[in-house]
């Protein structure tokens, strides 16, 4: 790894500061950037993650896809764990932490919205990060295609029916808008372009032209993820300096379920001797979230200015510092895990 990556986290930190010091200098730009949205999917950030998924993209061997089928360990672990396990634990660290521990530290009356962000969190998994997070660790480009692919199938039927049995609500909207957009934009045209730009690679210079073109532009994908940072805290620079507390309050669940999710997902790879390049993006998945969905249900449900927004919008600030964290732990472990 080069300077640059080998600090990949510190640069993130920087960039943590940076934007909540210029959404502080710049309000009117950041809201103007914010502003640039459609569904709920902010424009700008969705080309910065475009260029971040791009050159994992390339990397997929469509031929390759068949044989995805013949390892379906890392499939039934992130179906089970973002199925069966993450929803119902997040709602219940919800109900533990604003009903019970944090009681007496927040308005009662908005314990049910702050409870309501964290299951719309909880019941939404990763469509787009999730490419940066397994190039990172060397990921196997094409069982991560199929491993988001699946969820994001599950997702079109299961999330609504999740979502109303633990928020209790019978005429819940799903953004479909949202949700469709999110896919083509993150999954699709991706994929069509690295797929037209790997069959051109490959009549050049076959694997070796495939590898030196996503060399040369892997930087990018690092400055779209550290762009999109500054962004993501830009937008939200006003909510984090104006009640840092609360923020903090609200972070902690969020916290506990990532890495516990991580957790399960990691360790149970493990016992199943599930290689690295599979474990590794099949943790990830469960533990990142569909923050533009969440989001977009919250503001759909309970409004714009409501406790379950907030809630989602936190889940968004930790998503990267957590994640990025995850990743440093994965890659120390590889040697873990069979090749």
């Amino acid at each position: 790894m080069g300077l640059f990556e080998r600090y990949l986290s510190l640069w993130v930190f920087l960039c943590i500061v940076v934007g909540i010091a210029l959404a502080t200098v710049l309000p009117g730009l950041f809201g103007f950037l914010a502003s640039l949205e459609y569904a709920s999917v902010n424009l700008v950030v969705a080309v910065l993650i475009w260029a971040m998924v791009y050159p994992m993209m390339v990397a997929v061997d469509l031929g390759a896809l068949k044989g995805v089928g013949k390892r379906p360990k890392g499939l039934v672990i992130t179906l089970v764990v973002n199925w069966l396990i993450k929803p119902f634990t997040m709602a219940a660290l919800g109900v533990l932490f604003f009903n019970y521990i944090f009681a007496d530290l927040i308005n009662p009356a908005d314990a049910g919205q702050y409870i309501a962000g964290l299951i719309l969190l909880g019941a939404a998994p990763c469509t787009a990060m999730v490419f940066v997070w397994s190039q990172l660790t060397k990921g196997d480009p094409n069982y991560t295609l199929v491993q988001v692919s699946l969820n994001d199938v599950i997702m079109v039927f299961a999330f609504a029916p999740i979502v109303a049995l633990l928020l209790g609500v019978t005429d819940l909207n799903v953004p479909w808008e949202t949700l469709v957009l999110s896919v083509v934009l993150y999954v699709v045209l991706p994929l069509a372009a690295g797929v037209i730009t790997r069959t051109r690679l490959m009549a050049q210079g076959g694997e070796t032209a495939v590898t030196a073109f996503t060399a040369r532009i892997k930087p990018t994908s690092v400055l779209g993820l550290l762009l999109t940072v500054v962004l993501l805290f830009g937008f939200q620079g006003n909510v984090i300096t104006g009640n840092p507390f609360l923020i903090v309050l609200l972070a902690t669940p969020i916290l506990i379920q990532s890495y516990g999710i991580f957790a399960i997902s990691y360790f149970w790879a493990f016992r199943w001797r599930v290689p690295h390049n599979v474990a590794a993006p099949c943790a990830l998945i469960g533990t990142s979230n569909f923050f533009e969905l969440a989001v977009a249900v919250a503001i759909g449900l309970f409004g714009l200015n409501s406790g379950a927004a907030l809630v989602t919008v936190v889940g968004v600030l930790v998503e990267v510092p957590v994640m990025l964290s995850l990743v440093w732990f994965a890659n120390r472990t590889r040697e873990r895990f069979p090749a």
